[in-house]
């Protein structure tokens, strides 16, 4: 992995991660593994992020709250947990009622134009709202498609192939070709 580079891993949190939850992804599984290889590589230069409602949710939020009710919950609450075998990379954690993770918290980390090495979940939403704002901003964006998850097989190969319509800005790669 490039030393400038940071890896933002994107909402590895219980309510994607659970097959039972209404957002699980049931690709979530097979990205822990090139998830904790990559932050092994990026060290202090990991950030987790977590989606959390907004206690005051306005415009289009109240609506989207509305219609998935069982996701209205406290920021503590055990279901907007980061999944326990990626908990231990939260030493920096931005939370956020967002889909982009792309903000001036992140940006307070990682600084206003960063290489980001992006994995997480999902990558039909969370994720390729992160890439685009980010890569709109000026920021190098390296997409990991084996540590990205999406809400299913099909709607990841249609974030995958919107997102590879960006290089050099946005660039595709396996955790492999990352850490080579």
């Amino acid at each position: 992995m490039h030393p400038d580079a940071w890896l933002v891993v994107i909402d590895p949190q219980r309510i994607f991660a659970d097959p039972a939850s209404p957002w699980g992804s049931p690709m979530f599984p097979a990205v822990v593994e090139p998830v904790r290889r990559l932050a092994a590589a990026a060290a202090e230069r990991t950030v987790v992020t977590r989606w959390v409602p907004s206690a005051e949710p306005e415009g289009s939020w109240q609506a989207y709250l509305d219609a998935w009710p069982f996701a209205q919950v406290p920021e503590d609450d055990p279901l907007l947990e980061v999944v326990p075998e990626l908990h231990d990379l939260t030493d920096t954690v931005v939370s956020l009622p967002t889909f982009g993770k792309w903000s001036k918290e992140l940006q307070a980390v990682t600084g206003p134009t960063p290489h980001l090495v992006l994995a997480g979940v999902s990558t039909d939403c969370c994720v390729i709202s992160t890439a685009l704002a980010a890569a709109d901003a000026g920021a190098t964006i390296t997409l990991v498609t084996d540590a990205c998850a999406g809400s299913t097989p099909e709607n990841q190969r249609a974030a995958l192939d919107v997102m590879a319509l960006y290089p050099p800005q946005i660039t595709l790669a396996t955790s492999e070709d990352v850490l080579r």
